[in-house]
């Protein structure tokens, strides 16, 4: 009879833990009116894909890219982006109870055009990509969520063939390893995935390894980079060439054994892909094609590591940037920037296929979404 209950009251307790934890959807936006709600936070329901406003934030010019602290009480953005002369990192506190997103500080990016920002798991780094001249910076991350001074700012001038898109260095993310202690960082202009040690103990975490980059093939210009939950292989997106290059991965070392289009067609006019994610469970690849195609590919991931075409999902508008999975792996929400407009399709766990909910919302020029549970 003891059992009994004591399972009753783990099952209560287990159920009512989930049932506490909210999932919210962070969207950034290409925006420089001030007045516009450049960042939006909506609740997402995780049994229907409903989205329901929850609050937003003003005043912010073009935050371009969000990422959320790990405790989910910090937004941090890339703001001015694609300001001239500009570049910033910002901070806001999320406040769930409240329904408030409220502006905590900025700091200068170290370059121009920030696009991508990360946070540490230990939730006191921030590291950032500067696209234009090409840069990576770090800044530590204060208790109270603001940015401090930054602490240290690498640029690189090198490109590679391309006459028009690679005339020098466009760091396109910074991704930490599955661990934190490497960084990697796609360099659309150098075709290159830079690397470096990251040692959170130190006042310049940043350290210059014995191998400071890998050479991926010319013209591919890799954007965007993610990690199997298995912590064995590495993939990277690449926005020029339409195609993902699939690494193994140990101790801060990329190995390539696969190379495979995000499009049955190797040439195709305008075309670019963006951004790309693994579903929690490992069993799926997810990239997303702008320009003529905008479409989710869709790949099942192999135990060792390769990957298969599976099948595509128009992203039911133009300009798919950004897009997330929920930590449940039941939802990818995708965002259009053209067409303004977020949509949330339902995933099949078995299949990987992707369905439309028939929950969609209207953003102004959206270009990122991040989902989080807290």
């Amino acid at each position: 009879m003891k059992l009994k209950i004591n399972f009753i009251v783990i099952t209560f307790l287990v159920t009512f833990n989930l049932f506490s934890q909210n999932t919210y959807v962070f969207l950034g936006s290409y925006n420089k009116d001030k007045e516009a709600e450049s960042i939006q936070v909506y609740q997402l329901d995780t049994l229907k894909g409903k989205l329901t406003k929850v609050t937003s934030a003003k005043n912010v010019i073009n935050p371009s890219y969000l990422t959320v602290s790990p405790n989910g009480k910090y937004v941090y953005a890339c703001t001015e982006t694609k300001t001239p002369n500009d570049g910033n990192v910002s901070s806001f506190e999320f406040n769930p109870k409240s329904k408030t997103l409220t502006f905590l500080n900025k700091q200068r990016s170290g370059g121009e055009n920030p696009v991508y920002v990360s946070v540490h798991k230990s939730g006191k780094w921030l590291v950032n990509a500067n696209y234009t001249e090409g840069s990576v910076s770090v800044h530590p991350l204060l208790e109270n969520g603001k940015i401090d001074s930054l602490t240290q700012n690498f640029q690189y001038t090198d490109g590679s063939v391309h006459k028009e898109r690679q005339t020098r260095s466009h760091v396109h993310s910074a991704v930490f390893s599955p661990q934190n202690d490497y960084i990697f960082l796609p360099d659309l202009g150098a075709d290159k995935i830079r690397c470096y040690r990251f040692d959170e103990t130190l006042k310049k975490p940043l350290a210059e390894t014995k191998n400071p980059f890998i050479k991926t093939d010319l013209e591919a210009g890799p954007r965007h980079f993610t990690f199997h939950p298995n912590q064995k292989f590495g993939y990277c997106i690449e926005e020029m060439a339409g195609a993902i290059s699939v690494y193994q991965y140990e101790n801060g070392s990329l190995k390539k054994i696969q190379r495979i289009n995000t499009h049955p067609d190797k040439i195709i006019e305008g075309f670019e892909s963006s951004d790309i994610h693994i579903s929690p469970d490992g069993k799926f690849l997810y990239a997303t094609n702008r320009g003529k195609e905008n479409n989710i590919a869709i790949f099942s991931i192999d135990e060792n590591g390769m990957l298969k075409t599976i099948g595509y999902q128009s992203t039911l508008g133009k300009h798919p940037r950004i897009f997330a999975l929920d930590e449940s792996g039941k939802f990818l929400v995708a965002s259009n920037v053209i067409t303004g407009n977020v949509v949330v399709f339902k995933r099949n766990e078995k299949t990987g296929l992707l369905k439309k909910t028939g929950n969609e919302i209207k953003m102004e020029n959206v270009s990122c979404v991040q989902i989080k549970r807290i």
